[in-house]
């Protein structure tokens, strides 16, 4: 439902039998209030939640988004942007509070910005976290303190590496996807990082993350500990040991390893990519995204035909790059039939 929603579903005929099963609800607080109140009067078993609160909200009327919450019985999935630093501080914590009350049920949360409260701590069956951090300044002290025992997935953005370091060590091995998008740090926390998730997660499967040249022989530990890698997707900066880098892949990857993806400044020579893919022939053949940072990172037409070649003898099972207008997501390789 959009801002400005005031159409009053919940007072039409029938309204009761069409909505009391609902598990998916998706609205922006600007909506009129009653609506939300009769909703919550109707809906009990929604498992699925997403909402929207924004500065220009009279947060001071939206009981109703409390109640909602408070009268579900499953409430398994959260999502929530709540711009906090122009939303009333007491509404955020009665909102936190709120949904606290369902810490044992909510198994995957997603969130845009810092909390008020302690409201993590409190999911201790969370599988899911996805942070999404708007706020660059944001120290996210709780996060580093929280333990998340069954946390299978994590995907964040903007978030401190030393918090994201001490949060994957309180974690009990069931971790099988981590995405961590850029944020700067220096070397000594990118080999904590590394070193704190070949350590905690034996059961990886897809991996995303910045490494940094002088942790190299970090990554290969991860290899060899992370035996049932699938895809990695790596993120280099200005200056990187390509050559190294492709001795330590080909000689450490597990075999369930075949998927790549390489996000550079500087791209690699091909001599160094042709060295790559003489030590890969006896691998399966691999699946390979290249991602150049702006415009001005070229591919010469002689790395497409070495390529091509490599292609056509099944080193290269798909080649993509990004530069071409060829967009995935971070863990996809190749393009799902029911993409634009």
């Amino acid at each position: 439902m959009p801002y400005g929603f005031n159409y009053q579903i919940h007072l039409i005929p029938g309204a009761k039998e069409s909505f009391s099963e609902i598990e998916f609800l998706n609205f922006n607080a600007g909506i009129d209030e009653k609506i939300l109140i009769g909703l919550s009067e109707i809906c009990k078993s929604i498992k699925k939640l997403d909402f929207f609160i924004q500065f220009f909200v009279k947060t001071n009327n939206n009981d109703g988004i409390i109640r909602l919450i408070d009268s579900q019985k499953k409430l398994n999935q959260v999502y929530f942007e709540l711009d906090y630093d122009n939303v009333d501080e007491s509404f955020c914590k009665n909102l936190e509070n709120s949904l606290i009350k369902h810490g044992k049920t909510i198994e995957y949360i997603k969130i845009v910005d810092q909390p008020i409260t302690n409201i993590l701590s409190y999911f201790e069956n969370l599988k899911i976290l996805e942070v999404i951090g708007i706020n660059y300044n944001a120290l996210w002290d709780e996060l580093a303190t929280v333990s998340l025992p069954f946390l299978q997935l994590l995907n964040v953005k903007n978030v401190p590496i030393n918090v994201l370091t001490s949060l994957i060590e309180k974690t009990k091995g069931y971790l099988n996807e981590i995405k961590i998008g850029y944020i700067d740090h220096d070397e000594i926390d990118n080999k904590r990082l590394i070193r704190a998730i070949y350590q905690n997660c034996p059961n990886l499967k897809y991996l995303k993350l910045l490494i940094k040249d002088s942790n190299i022989w970090e990554l290969e530990k991860l290899l060899i500990n992370c035996k049932y890698l699938d895809g990695l997707f790596i993120m280099t900066e200005d200056h990187i040991d390509w050559v190294e880098l492709f001795k330590i892949l080909t000689r450490s990857s597990p075999t369930s390893l075949f998927k790549f993806k390489f996000y550079f400044s500087v791209a690699p020579r091909p001599e160094f990519l042709k060295l790559f893919f003489d030590n890969w022939k006896s691998r399966h053949s691999m699946l390979l995204y290249t991602i150049p940072e702006g415009e001005y990172v070229t591919v010469d037409i002689d790395y497409c035909d070495m390529i091509e070649k490599y292609k056509a003898e099944g080193v290269i099972k798909v080649y993509h790059n990004s530069i071409f207008g060829v967009y995935f997501e971070d863990f996809e390789w190749i393009r799902k039939k029911n993409s634009n």
